[in-house]
């Protein structure tokens, strides 16, 4: 095989092997989130509404708002406020 080819075997292979490394990291950090989360229920916190304000928190507030006014509007419509 030529010599360039080599070299572009090598690269492809770091590239996955990175790629697998992150996988790996990824699925530590997964297990992670799952025991901390573990621990806030043990100390009486509900994981479902800790998981929503984590979501929450990574949003535009004028996003989270305008969703809000959506929902209430819909819940009106409903008779459900």
């Amino acid at each position: 095989m030529s010599d360039p080819y080599n070299v572009t075997a090598d690269e492809l292979k770091q590239f996955i092997e990175r790629f697998e490394q992150l996988e790996a990291e990824k699925k530590d950090v997964a297990e992670q989130q799952k025991e901390l989360m573990a621990e806030a229920k043990g100390r009486g916190y509900d994981t479902k509404i800790l998981r929503k304000i984590v979501a929450l928190r990574k949003r535009q507030p004028d996003d989270i708002a305008e969703e809000e006014a959506v929902l209430e509007l819909y819940k009106q419509a409903l008779g459900m406020s």
